[in-house]
């Protein structure tokens, strides 16, 4: 098919037959990829070639740098490892409120909530599960301590610079928790003269969103503040479709804030914090007669992330980053006064052991040395020490008193880059905990740039570890303290292609994970003996594999042509097979099929009209092929219009269709939702040098 018959198929197709993109954008593709590096800034100049015969003007692309693959900064032409990278421009086009809007349209990655705003919402990397996703806020440790996972429901974009993905085991450089792969968030850092941003946002469920920032730089100082607040009420955790009545609120504060100070001979400091406190009404999706529209039952969940970071590059071929870390949280949850079976309609007194005060703590420190080998290698050598600690306190005594994980680690990684062709990784790392033992990860990965054709091919072997948790460890009548780590094996290859001067590019790749030592809970009266008095306990006996493909790229159809200024089209789709090695059932919330589709387009400079179209396969909502849930997929739509340089209104359609569907069994999700807002920026008038 050529590029003429993709663009007769785009002009004719409507936001509903989205979908047909597909088959002409895996054609040419490969996601768009962009990050600035926050220890050191490389770019290199690309000239675009146009597709259309009509003059245009050449495209120049700074090269993308990526950190999250090699913890150095590596141009996205020189990866060997499988990575994404969402922008903060990616952000706003789309006009996503939260991190796991944004997720859900990215490659591999299931993203999946509990309800409405502000209700559970875990993501999984390539049929992995949401304890070995291990997620980064500025260099802190996200997940829990207790539970394992990261929830996703109160991270809003605001203030967020971008948003890298690196997929696979990546135990070697990340240490416990990293199985299925990492996600890493950094906030904004400011440039240029200080800018103060605003914004306000009315829609559905009587949303409302406010919220305000400043950032820039003066002299050798950089900062950025935020501060937002979102209110919604209106949606019910529990579908409303099912007999739900309580419209379940949510409330939101956000701030964060980066502050940097450049240094003598290259150095920089950096310190980073950010606040998040969420409070929402909950339902109970219980199968003891459920699921139950509980009335008043709450949940307040706070975290205060600090970091600091200092890099300073000791000679031309030695330089070293120290990062520093806390993560606070506490999780708050009133058990309600009653709750009402929307199958028997039968009401009764809410349970009180819902009424729980979970405290959680991550520390981390890492100390990193990066040593210029001669001209084509770079060692990297670091040391790691990892601190979780955690306290349940619950009316119905079940809970347990504060527990401290401890991690040791050293590692060492060693890069080789020959004339900007070839490129491979090799590394080790050793992790010891207090509780767990020892444990031992590597990874070698390697690819091969053919300039001339623009063909990139690479692939990486890596081996991952996970840590029991605090709950699986301690918690009364389930923990066992004699757990072992997870283990995995991780393995991908793939093929990157760049066509009409880097308009199109498309990336096709293998993957294949094996996992042992899993933890699970089983009935094993014998084995459980002085755990648990019911026969059920946490032990190592779980088993399970994913393989699959992806495929996923980005056409650039027309930029600064006559007839329009820009027409983008991105997609990508992953196809993923799991099994249960013990059952040979699926793994759960892990669906076959799943696919996305970005079309930009912007007729005139004011203008910009985002749609996304979003597929999610059939699945299982828990183990053993149980609870299967059918396939869905949405579509939403967003447009902005610049009315001056300074003031910019936009509007947002979600679920255009006004879809049926849930994402976990008996939970809601929105029906069509509208949203309008405007967005205000000026500058301040101070001395500011520019970047």
């Amino acid at each position: 098919m050529s590029t003429n018959i993709c663009v007769r198929v785009l002009c004719r197709s409507s936001a509903i037959r989205i979908f047909s993109f597909l088959v002409c954008i895996f054609l040419f593709p490969s996601v768009t990829i962009a990050a600035d590096s926050p220890v050191q800034e490389s770019v290199s100049s690309q000239v675009s070639e146009p597709i259309f015969q009509e003059e245009m003007p050449p495209v120049y692309q700074l090269e993308p740098m990526v950190v999250t693959a090699t913890k150095t900064p590596v141009p996205v032409s020189h990866l060997t490892s499988a990575v994404e990278v969402i922008t903060a421009e990616d952000l706003q086009r789309r006009n996503v409120k939260t991190v796991d809007q944004a997720l859900r349209l990215s490659q591999s990655l299931a993203v999946f909530s509990s309800g409405g705003p502000g209700t559970l919402t875990n993501v999984r990397i390539r049929g992995g599960t949401s304890e070995q996703t291990l997620v980064f806020i500025d260099g802190a440790i996200m997940n829990s301590g207790t539970s394992g996972s990261f929830n996703f429901a109160n991270l809003t974009t605001d203030n967020i610079e971008k948003i890298e993905i690196l997929r696979g085991a990546q135990g070697m450089l990340w240490g416990s928790d990293a199985i299925g792969g990492v996600i890493h968030i950094t906030t904004k850092r400011g440039r240029g003269t200080p800018q103060v941003r605003g914004f306000f946002e009315y829609g559905s469920f009587n949303s409302i969103r406010e919220g305000a920032s400043v950032a820039g730089e003066h002299g050798p100082v950089d900062f950025s503040l935020s501060l937002s607040r979102w209110d919604s009420q209106g949606f019910s955790a529990i579908n409303y479709r099912r007999g739900a009545l309580e419209r379940d609120a949510y409330r939101n504060w956000t701030g964060s804030t980066q502050l940097g100070v450049s240094l003598p001979k290259d150095g920089r400091l950096s310190f980073n914090f950010r606040w998040m406190n969420g409070d929402v009404d909950l339902d109970s999706p219980s199968t003891f007669g459920g699921p139950f529209d509980v009335f008043k039952l709450k949940s307040s969940d706070e975290q205060f992330i600090y970091s600091g970071v200092y890099y300073q590059p000791l000679t031309d071929w030695w330089n070293q980053e120290l990062t520093v870390s806390r993560t606070d949280g506490e999780l708050d949850t009133q058990a309600g006064s009653l709750q009402k079976s929307v199958t028997t309609g039968i009401v009764s007194p809410a349970p009180t052991f819902n009424n729980t005060k979970i405290t959680t703590q991550n520390n981390r420190v890492e100390w990193q040395n990066n040593f210029q080998v001669l001209d084509p290698l770079l060692l990297t050598v670091g040391y790691q020490f990892r601190q979780q600690q955690g306290e349940n306190e619950s009316a119905s005594g079940s809970g347990f008193s504060k527990q401290t994980l401890e991690t040791h680690s050293g590692f060492a990684q060693l890069q080789l880059n020959v004339f900007d062709r070839f490129f491979a990784t090799a590394g080790f790392r050793q992790d010891s905990t207090n509780t767990a033992g020892d444990a031992t990860t590597y990874r070698v990965t390697g690819a091969y740039l053919l300039k001339e054709t623009g063909t990139k091919i690479r692939g990486s072997y890596a081996t991952g570890f996970r840590a029991p948790d605090i709950n699986e460890l301690f918690f009364p009548n389930f923990g066992n303290p004699n757990l072992k780590p997870e283990k995995s094996q991780s393995l991908d290859v793939g093929v990157d292609q760049k066509f009409f001067g880097d308009r199109a590019t498309l990336s096709v790749g293998y993957f294949w994970n094996r996992y042992r030592e899993l933890i699970t809970s089983v009935f094993d009266p014998v084995g459980c003996a002085g755990l648990s008095p019911f026969g059920f306990c946490a032990q190592n006996v779980g088993s399970a594999k994913s393989q699959g493909w992806e495929v996923n790229g980005n056409l650039v159809l027309a930029e600064e042509s006559r007839f329009m200024k820009l027409l983008d089209v991105s997609g990508q789709y992953t196809y993923t097979i799991t099994r249960d090695l013990e059952t040979a059932a699926r793994l759960p919330l892990s669906p076959v099929h799943q696919g996305s589709v970005v079309l930009t387009y912007k007729p005139i400079d004011p203008l910009t009209v985002t749609t996304t179209f979003r597929y999610v396969g059939s699945r299982f909502n828990t183990t053993g092929n149980q609870q299967a849930l059918p396939d869905f997929h949405v579509i939403n739509m967003a447009a902005s219009f610049d009315f001056t340089p300074s003031i910019q209104g936009y509007v947002r359609v979600e679920n255009l269709l006004d879809r049926d569907y849930e994402e976990r069994l008996f939970f809601g999700t929105p029906v069509r939702s509208v949203y309008g807002g405007i967005r205000v920026n000026f500058d301040v008038p101070v001395g500011a040098k520019s970047s």
